[in-house]
Order: structure tokens, then sequence, then C-alpha cells
């Protein structure tokens, strides 16, 4: 941190950004805003700026909601990998599919209770936005939210939605070092009732909304209230506070950057644990460059189902026009709904599901189709000394 860094966090009276609470046997915790807007600015306009143009673009609402489901099942996940559990995304979408037809129980292997706990948690938040929720924080969401996330689980001294009564470490050497949180049910229900009166303050509210999300998952976590499923439940309650806060898609897709940037995720924590200024900065940092991620990859997306729509109507177009034929027609659209990638005269022959369309025709019409539809700058040669085509969704522009 540079000179001109600490000039501008100096404005501010240091009892301003800070709230430093004494317990009875944990020593002093803190509670702290200061940062350097310096060091985020470029990401937080990125961050305006993104979310603005993605909220500008149009989409179907059955494809909004087909994302949705998509961004909640990988944040699933995430979060839940975060905190090892060994189960396959594909499996988790196995798992979150079925939700809705199959009950676990208590027998169901842990593994996959958490991943079904998971699915009710991200429900529940749902739930209290859908139901215009105060964008006021709360113990008794908080939780609620443990508990769903712990229920039927049987984790060593935890118990769902109460806080725990002992000590804990976390962390290790490799991510920062060991930290030891609050260490008895006083102590962390006294900092559970400042951290409420913190996060819900003029000064924190009035924040972006994005930055007090941060804040709240980063205390919480470092508050580390219950005996297990802390980091998911501090996770969730960023969710929770970025779409009462009226932001879509990015509180689903945050643990899914988390868990590809593990490592700086608990390097994060550390450093900023770690400051002697209690400047929270890394850790806000690192938040900021997970949103802007996320919202280029959501536009990058929603671009791509616009992008298909209009080749849709343009492939029925040429249809009509007789400038290409029905067979040509369905290529172009399996091609298209298939996200097929650079392929040869060859895979038409052999893979599905274009062997449907030419099994029964020569290789002769085959190739005249290609050269067709290259005529009409419908795909592009990828590779030209293996003869591979690849369809061009820039045709249009």
């Amino acid at each position: 941190m540079d000179k001109k860094d600490d000039k501008e966090m100096n404005k501010l009276k240091p009892m301003d950004l800070v709230k430093k609470v004494m317990t009875l046997k944990s020593g002093k915790f803190v509670f702290s805003r200061r940062h350097s807007d310096k060091r985020i600015f470029s990401l937080l306009l990125e961050f305006r700026v993104l979310y603005k143009t993605v909220n500008d673009l149009p989409i179907l609402p059955q494809l909004a909601a087909h994302l949705e489901k998509e961004l909640v099942r990988r944040s699933i996940f995430g979060t839940a990998a975060l905190e090892g559990n060994p189960l396959t995304e594909r499996e988790v979408e196995d798992i979150v599919s079925k939700h809705d037809n199959i009950k676990s129980t208590k027998t169901t292997k842990q593994a996959e209770r958490e991943i079904h706990n998971l699915k009710d948690a991200y429900d529940f938040v749902a739930r209290l936005q859908s139901s215009g929720h105060s964008s006021e924080l709360d113990e008794t969401t908080v939780k609620q939210l443990h508990e769903v996330v712990t229920k039927d689980i049987e984790y060593k001294n935890n118990a769902p939605g109460q806080y725990r009564n002992y000590v804990v470490k976390v962390g290790d050497i490799e991510h920062g070092g060991v930290y030891t949180p609050p260490k008895c049910r006083a102590d962390i229900a006294m900092l559970m009732s400042e951290f409420m009166s913190w996060i819900n303050s003029e000064e924190v509210v009035r924040l972006p909304v994005a930055k007090r999300a941060a804040l709240a998952h980063y205390h919480l976590a470092l508050i580390h209230p219950f005996g297990d499923g802390n980091g998911r439940t501090a996770r969730l309650v960023e969710a929770l506070v970025l779409r009462l806060g009226g932001i879509k898609y990015v509180p689903e897709m945050l643990s899914n950057f988390y868990y590809r940037n593990i490592d700086d995720y608990f390097r994060a924590f550390s450093v900023a644990r770690k400051d002697k200024r209690n400047d929270v900065t890394p850790f806000l940092e690192f938040v900021f460059k997970g949103i802007v991620e996320s919202l280029n990859e959501i536009k990058e997306r929603i671009t791509y189902f616009i992008r298909v729509l209009a080749l849709r109507d343009y492939y029925v177009y040429l249809q009509k026009e007789r400038l290409i034929t029905q067979r040509q027609h369905d290529f172009l659209i399996m091609l298209l709904e298939n996200r097929f990638g650079p392929f040869t005269a060859r895979d038409m022959f052999t893979v599905s599901p274009f062997v449907v369309l030419y099994r029964s025709v020569s290789e002769r019409t085959a190739k005249r189709d290609l050269k067709k539809l290259s005529g009409e700058n419908l795909w592009l040669l990828d590779d030209l000394e293996n003869g591979q085509y690849e369809l061009n969704l820039g045709v249009l522009g």
C-alpha cells in the first residue's frame, strides 16, 4: 500500500472505518471497512459497466430461467467442493436435477446430502428475495441458512442453526497460517449481535452492495460461529445480500470462481486478516475480480443466446429464398444447437447427429453442401491442412 492510499483512507477517522470489540475470552475482534478505493476503483467501474450491459441485453424468460438453474447448479458444486465434497460437477448436476422428485433421507450418504441441502439453501435465498425481504441482515436468517446447510448431517460437534461452544482452528500454513476464531458461545453470540449492528449500519449500508456483501462474507467467516458449514453459510449470506440488493447472476457465480481460484481465495482471507491496519482491500479486490470475471462470462452467454436466435431466423430466411436446401438448413441447425466444434467432411457420415442427414447421400453431395454453405459465408475453414470447418457465428456481424 503506497502513501497515496494511506492518505485516501486517512480522510476518515480510524473510528469511522473500524469497530473494535473486546470479547470475554477471545481477545479483541475488529470489524473493518478500511480499504483502498484506488486499488479497486477500476474493478468497481468495470463491474458497473458490465452489469448495465448485461441488464440491457434482451433474453427470453425461458432462457433466463434455464440460465439461472445452470448457475445455481454450478454454484452448488463450487461451494461444496471448496469444503472437500468429492462429487464431480456431473454428479452434482444429476442430484440437483432429480431434487424435486427424490427426497433424500438421513441415510443418504453425506456427500449427496450436502448437495441436497445446498439446493434447499439456494431455494431459501430465492424465496427471501421474491417475498420482498428487507435488505437488512439478521441473526435469525443466518441461523436458518446454517440449519438448512447442515440438516441431517452428523458433523462432529455441530448443531444446525446453533452457535458452537468450543475452540476450533481454521486454515493452514500453505494459505497464510492457522487462525483461531472466537473461542466460546458467549463471545460468538456477542460478536454476532455486534456484526448485525455493524453490517446494517448507515455507513456500511450506503456502500455499493457488492462491497457490503463481500464484507458480510469476510467477517462472518472470521467469526466462524458454527461447528461446521461456516464457509458455505458465509458464501450464501454473500449471495443473499447481493440478491436483496437487486444483483442477478453474480450471486450464483461467485462460489464457482472461488473454487477455481481456491488458493487465492484462502490467501485473500489471510492477507486481509493479518494486516496491522485492518485493511480489507485484499479480500475486496479478490471478490471484485470474481464479479467482473462472472459478468464477462454471463455477457458472453447471453450474447450467444441472442446470436443463436438470430441465426435460426437467418437460416429459415435462406431456405425460404431457396438459397439453401432443407438438408443444408437442418445441418446448420444441428451444428448450432449442439455447439459442434471444428468438423471434417468425413464427420458428416460418421458423427451423430449428422449421420442421420448424410448416411443416404454420396460423399460428392456432402462436399457440394460444404461448398454451397461456404459460399454463403456460413462457416469458416478452421484448419486448411486437415480440411476442418467451423460454424461462422459472426456471419451476421
